[in-house]
């Protein structure tokens, strides 16, 4: 079939899917979820030789750094996308959920419940985990699921929905629930966020450009998560030590993820010596640093910043430097050139941390943490399928909560309006 026939046939399914999805019981959800991590780990041998094969074709295309650790498979990783599934597994389920029920004047009880969202398309790049991670997500919070992964990670991608669909089916579900496109032309994007009938909301993950061009093109909702520059705010009051290990791991634990840190912030009152302890810790683990004009008199080694470096998400193996006077100009530098994604302080004052987190209003705003932090897993989500950036309908890391809208429910009893 051609690609507008192949999309409707998808879309149609997912819709049909959606329906009966919802109506599952959290009991049979639950155990599906057991059901795909015990498989996903039974099946790691032929995940990887899959995800080899996306490997040495990415190879021999050129790619490489932080495109290919994105990429790639191991069996530590598969043991994570199973324990993520027991873990979506192991919490609340959201559908059903009812909240805030008040008894108004009239004699009605009006509340509201929490529904499943219906059919979402996620459109993302290089990570075969996400198939795995929003698949769980999706189908524990009652929603179908469209997935158009990347050229790159096609075999990858494939055997995890594989997997994923026949432990639905063996359970008794429709594997319709999960839906893997199984061609990565680009018109078939274009195609499928034409379907506002019958999805509905796309998350697209992957770099800057996907997500503009998807959320220029939608007519679907769209949750955006544009770039994460993300800040670390060294305080005058903060404890060297601490100031060093945060900005470290901030930047080097993993820089190829949307949560490394991309900006150092350093108070000019401590640039000279906790600042100068940070700077060379950083660049010991291998980190091009650039630096404004300040940071270059305290720390010679670092390159000049171009006014470009301030809005950059690198990641790689580099970071902006800057020295502010004040909290004042931290605060302003963030809203000036972060992507409301997160941003740290370091301090020792409970007060100053208290007036960063009132302040700054990206969607996660740390006190003495490590931006890295900034994940559904760590948050106790149990995976995310996405970082909103944009306040509507969804702020964060989003998961099973963000996979639902609410309906108000009102109980009468023969009551009727005057």
């Amino acid at each position: 079939m051609d690609h507008a026939q192949l999309v409707d046939d998808l879309a149609a399914r997912a819709a049909a899917a959606s329906g009966r999805v919802a109506e599952l019981s959290t009991d049979v959800k639950n155990a599906a979820l057991r059901l795909v991590a015990g498989r996903l780990e039974e099946g790691t041998d032929a995940l990887l030789e899959a995800n080899r094969r996306d490997l040495d074709a990415a190879r021999e295309r050129g790619l490489e750094g932080p495109m290919l650790e994105r990429l790639a498979l191991d069996p530590q990783r598969i043991r994570a996308m199973a324990e993520g599934l027991r873990d979506v597994a192991a919490l609340p389920d959201p559908v059903g959920e009812i909240e805030s029920m008040r008894t108004r004047p009239s004699g009605l009880r009006v509340g509201r419940m929490r529904i499943p969202l219906g059919v979402i398309l996620v459109i993302y790049e290089s990570r075969p985990n996400v198939t795995a991670d929003v698949g769980g997500l999706c189908l524990k919070s009652g929603n179908a699921i469209v997935l158009r992964g990347g050229s790159e990670a096609i075999h990858s991608n494939t055997a995890i929905a594989g997997v994923f669909r026949g432990a639905l089916e063996e359970c008794g579900i429709t594997p319709d629930a999960l839906q893997l496109v199984p061609r990565t032309d680009r018109e078939i994007v274009d195609l499928l966020l034409d379907c506002e009938d019958q999805i509905d909301l796309v998350v697209p993950r992957g770099g800057e450009g996907l997500i503009r061009r998807v959320a220029a093109r939608s007519r679907i909702p769209v949750i955006k998560h544009y770039k994460g520059v993300c800040h670390v705010y060294i305080d005058e009051h903060a404890e060297p030590k601490m100031a060093r290990d945060i900005a470290v791991n901030s930047k080097c634990q993993r820089v190829s993820v949307c949560n490394s840190a991309e900006t150092l912030l350093i108070h000019g009152a401590v640039a000279p010596t906790v600042g100068v302890e940070v700077l060379s810790a950083l660049a010991a683990a291998g980190v091009e640093l650039r630096g404004c004009e300040r940071t270059r008199q305290v720390f010679p080694q670092a390159l000049e910043a171009s006014e470009s470096d301030w809005s950059e998400e690198y990641l790689d193996m580099i970071m902006a430097v800057r020295v502010v006077d004040s909290m004042d100009q931290a605060v302003d530098h963030i809203r000036r050139y972060g992507s409301d994604h997160t941003e740290t302080i370091v301090t020792q004052d409970i007060s100053r941390g208290r007036e960063f987190l009132r302040r700054v209003n990206s969607s996660s705003v740390m006190v003495n943490a490590s931006t890295r932090f900034a994940d559904g897993f760590e948050y106790g989500l149990g995976a995310e399928i996405g970082i909103s950036t944009s306040k509507m309908h969804w702020f964060g890391p989003m998961g099973l909560e963000g996979l639902t809208s609410q309906k108000f429910i009102v109980l009468g009893d023969g009551t009727l309006r005057e």
